[in-house]
């Protein structure tokens, strides 16, 4: 099995504290972090999906849906994420 560079990259950020998870955190923090990426969940719940997107397409962040609440959780060693928010330049680029 391919490994999951995208995934691989969160727990990096996570540990080089370059990422803000959980809902309240990160729609408080997407005004200051423009250029970041927001991970969000394909398994979330209707009201976070549509708050985490209105707010994504407000600020002009890029959103993204492609993994679910365990794919994401695991990548960072958490439990029950839903959205990430990676804030830092050089892992986005990655």
């Amino acid at each position: 099995m391919k490994p999951n560079y995208t995934l691989n990259n969160l727990g990096l950020a996570l540990r080089a504290n370059k990422l803000i998870h959980g809902e309240g955190l990160v729609l408080s923090a997407l005004k200051n972090h423009p250029k970041g990426i927001v991970f969000l969940a394909n398994d979330a719940g209707e009201n976070i999906t549509e708050k985490i997107k209105t707010k994504c397409k407000t600020f002009h962040v890029e959103l993204n849906m492609e993994y679910d609440s365990d794919a994401l959780s695991k990548a960072i060693g958490k439990l029950n994420r839903k959205v990430i928010l990676l804030t830092d330049q050089r892992f986005i680029k990655k």
